[in-house]
């Protein structure tokens, strides 16, 4: 089996490290450019606001369903949420952003990595997945990323 937790804690210690590395060298007109305007505009800082945000949101969910809860309540608005995450960190300066996104995300690594096999196939509910287990909500973790990033540097070339 390679989806091990030791293999998915390093998968998102390898994505923590290359989303920082993406971010890290980024011009300040580069942060600037707008990236999502379909119903939120968001430019690339404010993707930055929204990996912060979600990184630390996941640390509470994998804690919640590793504690037999049921993850996110049913019904619940993900967009909502996440457009109230981000306009909370509207004055966070970037160098807060990057270290609160590398700290949640060191979080997520050391709670994935104390993982026991067996837990990777509890379920519990994610706000896009729906109901998922654990393995798949982890594997969402990174490809979260993964989609932002693609999106971003299409714009930014």
């Amino acid at each position: 089996m390679t989806n091990t937790p030791q293999h998915l804690a390093e998968k998102l210690l390898a994505d923590g490290e290359k989303t920082l590395a993406f971010f890290n060298p980024l011009t300040q007109q580069q942060w600037s450019v707008e990236v999502y305007t379909d119903g939120m505009v968001w430019c690339v800082r404010e993707v930055l606001c929204h990996f912060a945000s979600s990184e630390t949101s996941f640390n509470h969910l994998l804690e919640n369903i590793l504690d037999r809860g049921e993850g996110s309540p049913e019904g619940f608005n993900i967009d909502a949420y996440n457009q109230r995450k981000v306009a909370q960190l509207e004055k966070a300066s970037t160098e807060e952003l990057l270290n609160s996104y590398k700290l949640a995300r060191l979080k997520n690594v050391e709670i994935v990595s104390r993982l026991q096999p067996e837990d990777l196939q509890r379920t519990g509910r994610h706000p896009f997945l729906g109901v998922a287990t654990l393995e798949d909500i982890i594997k969402l973790i990174y490809r979260h990323n993964q989609i932002h990033l693609r999106d971003v540097r299409k714009l930014l070339g």
